[in-house]
């Protein structure tokens, strides 16, 4: 790893400490974190990372609805009021 230095205001570190502390991990391995999904996240990426981000997320999340795989249709018309 490099080792780098960044200033935070005192109410972000204070989010951000609070965060680790939740989560059980260092301040530093939290903004690693965060820097990681900016970087994710950019415009620049390509839509092949897009495509292999969206393939590594497919079936680790959970909706508690039966079907909905077959049903996605009927289930985005009932949650978006139509």
């Amino acid at each position: 790893m490099v080792r780098t230095q960044i200033q935070l205001t005192e109410d972000l570190a204070a989010q951000v400490r609070e965060l680790a502390v939740r989560q059980h991990v260092s301040m530093a391995e939290m903004i690693r974190r965060a820097v990681a999904r900016f970087l994710e996240s950019s415009p620049e990426t390509t839509g092949e990372d897009r495509y292999a981000r969206a393939l590594a997320a497919a079936g680790k999340f959970r909706s508690g609805r039966r079907r909905l795989s077959t049903d996605h249709d009927a289930a985005f018309a009932e949650t978006a009021g139509r």
